[in-house]
């Protein structure tokens, strides 16, 4: 059985093992084809390598493409302009001034019940007994 070293490209067309030509990536074709040609640990064919490194480099760079626009949406989501954060303080002021409007119309209404029924007490203590003749 053959051995396969580093620095060594084992071709199994001719069966010969060939030093590695550092100077380019992949081994040109005229060495040695890359459906047969080895590197390192004999059993790793370059098409297969090239493959799986073509498939890892392609998920990666998806996910971080995924990453970046879930994170630019979200960021576009939240962040408030100065201009929304006005109007949103406007809405805010115009309810409460509803609310307070509201809340003396309701007032006055149930004064005028009092008043009818005779229930209104002018005194400065809400608090004082109720006396029945």
């Amino acid at each position: 059985m053959f051995r396969c070293s580093d620095l060594c490209l084992w071709c199994f067309t001719n069966n010969t093992c060939i030093d590695y030509p550092v100077r380019s990536i992949l081994p040109p074709s005229s060495l040695c084809s890359l459906s047969n040609a080895r590197w390192g640990v004999c059993w790793i064919n370059f098409e297969a390598l090239i493959i799986a490194i073509a498939v890892v480099a392609g998920i990666i760079l998806v996910s971080i493409a995924v990453c970046c626009c879930y994170c630019c949406y979200c960021r576009k989501r939240f962040k408030s302009r100065p201009d929304e954060e006005e109007q949103l303080a406007r809405k805010k002021e115009k309810r409460r001034l509803q609310s307070l409007q509201r809340k003396r119309d309701r007032k006055q209404k149930h004064d005028e019940i009092r008043k009818k029924y005779g229930l209104l007490q002018e005194s400065d203590n809400p608090y004082s007994r109720f006396e029945n003749e």
